[in-house]
């Protein structure tokens, strides 16, 4: 069962719809009621996103879903269309959730290296099924934020070890340690066998 913190996702066709290219037209044009109608329409996924990117932050993910879209109004004259609307804005999005995850590192203790593992592999493991004692969602929250981004890039949003590496300034290694740990930390926190 998902946390009722999270918001609910509405579906968003991945293909531009005819009115969709419209609206970019007139948000180009000076046309903000076009431009609202871009945001309204992919806002609730991009925001799952990076509330899960951001540890279910939910101030971190509303900045880095501004910045995304005050960077998108600004870059929209020259979207070329040769991907959907929705994929160039989830990488705007996502791209933005991991500066905002590099500016705050500093401040995430859980993030300073072996440490932060160290104490969530102590976390003790539940004997129980993972629906009644931890849901997903928090478990995610639990990991330091570089292994959890590593993990949603990779798992739920589908990136390739390169890409991450090359977003999170990594060494292509180092991306596939993160998760495989990020993973097993997972597993013994939410009662699963390792």
């Amino acid at each position: 069962m998902l946390d009722t913190t999270m918001p609910a996702l509405r579906a968003a066709n991945d293909a531009d719809s005819p009115d969709e290219c419209a609206w970019v037209r007139a948000a180009v044009a000076g046309d903000t009621a076009a431009y609202e109608r871009i945001y309204h329409r992919h806002a609730p996924r991009l925001y799952a996103v990076l509330w899960r990117l951001c540890g279910g932050h939910a101030a971190r993910a509303e900045d880095a879903l501004q910045e995304a879209f005050l960077q998108a109004w600004r870059a929209l004259p020259g979207f070329r269309f040769d991907s959907s609307l929705g994929t160039w804005l989830h990488r705007l999005g996502v791209n933005a959730a991991l500066m905002e995850l590099r500016a705050n590192a500093a401040r995430d203790a859980g993030d300073s290296g072996e440490e932060g593992w160290d104490l969530l592999a102590a976390v003790p493991a539940v004997d129980r099924c993972a629906g009644t004692s931890l849901d997903l969602e928090r478990a995610l929250e639990t990991l330091p934020p570089r292994a959890r981004a590593v993990l949603v890039l990779h798992d739920i949003e589908g990136w390739k070890h390169q890409e991450i590496a090359d977003q999170l300034q990594m060494a292509v290694g180092s991306s596939k340690a993160q998760l495989h740990r990020a993973r097993g930390l997972l597993r013994a926190r939410l009662g699963e066998p390792a």
